[in-house]
C-alpha cells in the first residue's frame, strides 16, 4: 500500500519477475518435448501430471501424501499405459485407481470434501487426451503446439490487460481476480496468435480462430474454478 492507501505498483506487479523467468525457461522445454515426441513428450507429461497431482492434493487433501501418491499414479498410468496399451487400457487403469481413491474415502468414513473423489479424473484424463492428440498423424504435433500457444497467449494477455485496465470482475462471487478486461485481452491475443499460426502452417484461419475463442473460455473458466476452490479450501 502507498501513502494514499492504494495498492502500490510493486505489489501490483510483484509476481511479474517470477512469471517472466518461468516463461523463458519452461516454454522452450515444452516446445522441444512436443516437437521431439516419444520419450521426451512422455517425460514432459509425466512431470506435468505430478505437478497437477501435487497441487490438487495440497488444495483438496490438505497435502496428504497418500492422496498425492494415488493422483500421481493416475498421471503415470495416463502417460505410459495409453502409450503402450492404448486408450481402453489407460481408461481401465484410471478407473481402478479411482476405485482405490473411493475405498480410501470410505475407510475415512467419508471425511473430507467430495471434491476429493474427482482428483483422479482431473489428473488422468487431460493427460490421456494430450497423448492421443500428439500421436495423431499428421497433425498431432501441430495440434499440441497450437493448444499450448493459445493457452500461453491467453494467460499472458489476461494478466497484462487485467492489471493495466482493471475494471469490473468477470465472476466476483467465484474469483476476485479475473476481470472482463483480462478476458477480452485473452480472447484478442488468442485470436491473433491463432491466425498467425494458421497462416504459417497453411490451415484455415477462421476455423482455428473459433476454436481459439472456445479454448480461451475454457482456460478462463478453469482459472475461475481454480481460484474458487483455493478460496473454498482456505488456500489463499
Amino acid at each position: 500500500m502507498n501513502d494514499n492507501g492504494l495498492p502500490s505498483v510493486n505489489s501490483k506487479w510483484g509476481d511479474l519477475a517470477l512469471r517472466s523467468l518461468s516463461t523463458f525457461v519452461l516454454v522452450p522445454i515444452a516446445l522441444y518435448c512436443v516437437w521431439q515426441g516419444g520419450i521426451w513428450f512422455q517425460m514432459f507429461l509425466a512431470v506435468l501430471a505430478v505437478l497437477i497431482a501435487h497441487e490438487w492434493a495440497d488444495i483438496v487433501h490438505d497435502g496428504s501424501e497418500r492422496a498425492f501418491a494415488l493422483l500421481a499414479l493416475s498421471g503415470m498410468a495416463s502417460v505410459f499405459v495409453s502409450e503402450t496399451q492404448g486408450l481402453d487400457a489407460a481408461c481401465a487403469a484410471i478407473l481402478m485407481i479411482w476405485l482405490l481413491s473411493v475405498l480410501q474415502w470410505v475407510m475415512r468414513a467419508g471425511q473430507g470434501s467430495i471434491w476429493g473423489l474427482l482428483g483422479v479424473f482431473y489428473v488422468g484424463l487431460p493427460i490421456v487426451a494430450f497423448v492421443l492428440l500428439r500421436e495423431d498423424t499428421p497433425w498431432g504435433r501441430v495440434a499440441v503446439i497450437w493448444c499450448f500457444l493459445i493457452v500461453w497467449a491467453a494467460d499472458i494477455c489476461a494478466y497484462f490487460f487485467g492489471r493495466l485496465i482493471g475494471g469490473p470482475k468477470l465472476a466476483p462471487s467465484l474469483s476476485s481476480m479475473t476481470t472482463w478486461a483480462g478476458l477480452l485481452g485473452a480472447m484478442l491475443c488468442a485470436s491473433v496468435s491463432s491466425a498467425l499460426f494458421a497462416y504459417e502452417v497453411g490451415l484455415i484461419i477462421k476455423v482455428l480462430d473459433l476454436l481459439a475463442f472456445s479454448l480461451t473460455w475454457v482456460e478462463t473458466s478453469g482459472d475461475i474454478i481454480g481460484t474458487f476452490m483455493k478460496l473454498s479450501f482456505n488456500c489463499i
